[in-house]
């Protein structure tokens, strides 16, 4: 029988509940974002995530994700439904099953909960009750198998993704560009200003996520030793770098460095290292948060010129940083870091980076079809977006009968 290692459990017991923490975390920072009359839904849709998805979790997601593939390496088996012939002495690695069962169940709350920015003043709360535990089970869990269950093809096609570039963010960026699509957009969207309706808030969850982070990317060594510590510090440089870099943008595009824009380039960095965390060395980490910056700073402006409202930026941000920190360790991935496999700039030619778009490709390509699929039969059946009348007057109002401030009180 494998050993525990109660210093590895420590870590990953602290880093499970910090990951926990980014679901209110993002609450915070959603709900600042929105107008003052869908605050209480935008933060609901968070909350509600971590129910929904642990459910979904318990009873097949963790099977279908991390046990023994059932088939050319596109899911996992279901020997471990309802998490059967788990008990405390299970050891996955040198920590409790349970324990890593519970940390990866943290990750598929937030990729979850990320999705909802993107459909932000005008979605049916029960349609979105309906459509985050059958998310979870059609695209999550098989997209965690590939990049991380056992016998995984992405896995076995060698592909990196430390901590979940490909599985939470381009997963959710994906996902949350067909919801967009699906609902259309918002009202007035192009035209009425639409701005942050308290950027004290915005500020603050992105301080928490950035907290949180360090239990993302830090725990997923599922060790106490050099290569979380590494990754640690990659994780500070790469959110710090990335505001530096939006900042740039902003200033010399607007004229302003804004409080916002310092909150996204804070995310933007820290969504692009995730994947790379492990594979990069800290310069590299300054790299990756410089470039995904810059690069999300210009791409969150693309929703106005192909008209699609993704409302808080799910797609400018997760999908891109995603892709950018995907893609960058094709490039900067160091055998310091890996072990093994090296990027073109570290004379491991193209290889690597050939793999790491495929696999970017892949899982934006099933991660949207699945989520159109189920987004669109949602809406065919009880609907997903709110009437206009309820759009217009808040849905804090109309699918809670709740409000934020008192002076919105009808």
């Amino acid at each position: 029988m494998p050993e525990i290692d109660g210093a590895a459990t420590a870590l990953v017991l602290i880093a499970t509940a910090m990951v926990l923490l980014m679901t209110p975390a993002l609450a915070l920072f959603y709900g600042g974002m929105v107008r003052s009359f869908s605050v209480l839904n935008m933060m609901m849709m968070s909350y509600i995530a971590i129910p929904l998805v642990a459910l979904a979790w318990l009873l097949a997601g963790y099977s279908l994700a991390f046990s023994d593939d059932a088939g050319f390496g596109l899911i996992g088996g279901v020997h471990s439904f309802g998490l059967a012939g788990i008990g405390p002495e299970s050891v996955h690695g040198s920590i409790p099953t349970l324990l890593f069962v519970t940390f990866q169940l943290t990750f598929a709350v937030i990729t979850a909960a990320l999705i909802s920015g993107a459909i932000a003043d005008r979605a049916k709360f029960v349609a979105w009750v309906v459509f985050v535990p059958v998310w979870t089970l059609l695209v999550y869990a098989p997209v965690a198998h590939w990049v991380w269950g056992p016998g995984g093809w992405i896995s076995e096609l060698g592909a990196l993704d430390y901590a979940g570039g490909l599985v939470v963010e381009v997963t959710s960026g994906a996902s949350a560009l067909a919801l967009a699509l699906v609902l259309g957009p918002r009202l007035g969207f192009k035209h009425d200003p639409m701005r942050p309706h308290n950027l004290p808030f915005v500020l603050l969850g992105a301080g928490l996520l950035w907290f949180g982070w360090f239990g993302f990317n830090a725990g997923s060594a599922l060790a106490a030793d050099g290569m979380a510590s590494a990754v640690l510090l990659n994780t500070l440089i790469a959110g710090s770098v990335g505001m530096v870099g939006w900042l740039i943008v902003e200033n010399s595009r607007d004229g302003h460095p804004t409080s916002f824009g310092a909150a996204s380039g804070i995310v933007a960095g820290l969504v692009a290292i995730t994947p790379s965390c492990g594979s990069v060395s800290p310069l590299g980490a300054a790299v990756v948060g410089l470039a995904a910056g810059v690069v999300c700073a210009y791409v969150v402006l693309w929703k106005f010129k192909f008209g699609y409202d993704d409302s808080l930026d799910v797609v400018g941000v997760h999908f891109t940083g995603g892709v950018v920190g995907t893609a960058l360790i094709g490039l900067l991935a160091t055998g310091m870091m890996t072990g093994d496999a090296e990027g073109l700039f570290y004379g491991g030619g193209l290889l690597l980076l050939g793999k790491q778009l495929l696999a970017i490709l892949a899982v934006a390509a099933y991660t949207f079809s699945m989520s159109f699929g189920i987004g669109k039969v949602i809406d065919w059946t009880i609907g997903f977006r709110v009437s206009a009348k309820d759009e217009r007057e808040g849905v804090d109002f109309s699918e809670h009968a709740e409000t934020a401030y008192a002076e919105l009180e009808r």
